[in-house]
């Protein structure tokens, strides 16, 4: 059994396709299909089945490939350990954040990375809290941002606080409260547009709420931040973003908020975090340091 082939049975399951999956591995079709063959008479059994129509993996195709995927990345992992001990940074660097971080200027912390370590491969998820934990438990994320009511902290992961920060409300410019400072109670009659229900996005909102003693109504459930601002920009409903973020958008109006809810921004990483994961946390501390 070879590493080689071992991405081969990934690049099929993930394509569905024997010839893509040849494409993106750049080798010839025919070469692929011969080590996968190679790899099951080895192993006794197929892992795809194939038709004129469709590819996809048999049930010894699916009991195999989270360890092909842990035998790969223990390959990477290997690699860039022994680069690491030679002064070079390299391997794979899989970034997740909230849309809305703001401790951290992201962009140019990516941006800064790359050019000091060019040898590694950056990835960015953009996604909600609960589910960027869970990617870093299951290392599929090696760092990542979040965005976490105040009493709250992250389980299963390494991590630590960057600063916590005010929630204000967004309106459509003709709104009646636009630019007033108001407490909650106030706001507890309009119609909000918010993140799901359970979710971490959500849950400081909810929280500074219920103890206001007020429950409001929430008729328009989003999952990203830009879909939030485009229904507050049509006057559908009142929105909760973090100040600095909400900063972002002029052609809104905000209130603020006198018992504002607050939100903990939080860096989390794997418990055995990589060099090039080691080296992006390194760069994100000498920033902190220096309040960029």
């Amino acid at each position: 059994m070879e590493l080689q082939q071992l991405r081969y049975v990934l690049a099929v399951a993930e394509t569905r396709n024997f010839t893509r999956a040849a494409e993106r591995c750049r080798v010839v079709q025919s070469a692929l299909s011969h080590q996968i063959a190679a790899l099951e008479r080895e192993l006794g059994a197929r892992l795809f089945e194939r038709t004129s129509r469709r590819v996809r993996l048999t049930p010894a195709g699916e009991a195999f490939l989270p360890a092909a995927q842990e035998c790969l990345e223990a390959a990477d992992r290997a690699r860039s350990h022994v680069a690491a001990a030679g002064g070079e940074i390299r391997g794979r660097l899989a970034v997740g954040a909230i849309p809305t971080v703001t401790a951290v200027d992201l962009p140019a912390a990516l941006k800064d990375y790359r050019r000091r370590h060019p040898r590694v491969r950056i990835t960015l998820t953009s996604a909600g809290s609960d589910d960027l934990i869970e990617g870093v438990r299951q290392g599929r994320v090696d760092v990542a941002f979040l965005g976490l009511p105040p009493h709250t902290e992250p389980k299963g992961v390494q991590g630590r606080r960057l600063g916590a920060g005010e929630l204000v409300a967004v309106v459509a410019p003709d709104h009646h409260r636009a630019e007033q400072e108001v407490d909650l109670r106030s706001l507890a009659e309009e119609p909000f547009i918010d993140f799901r229900a359970g979710a971490a996005g959500r849950a400081q909102s909810d929280q500074a709420f219920a103890a206001a003693g007020v429950r409001r109504e929430v008729p328009f459930e989003v999952s990203s931040a830009d879909f939030m601002v485009e229904l507050v920009g049509q006057g559908l409903g009142v929105g909760m973003l973090p100040a600095a973020y909400a900063s972002r958008f002029p052609d809104l109006r905000l209130i603020r908020l006198r018992d504002a809810p607050t939100r903990m921004e939080h860096l989390i990483w794997d418990n055995r975090p990589s060099p090039a994961a080691t080296a992006f946390l390194e760069l994100i501390q000498q920033g902190t340091r220096r309040g960029t």
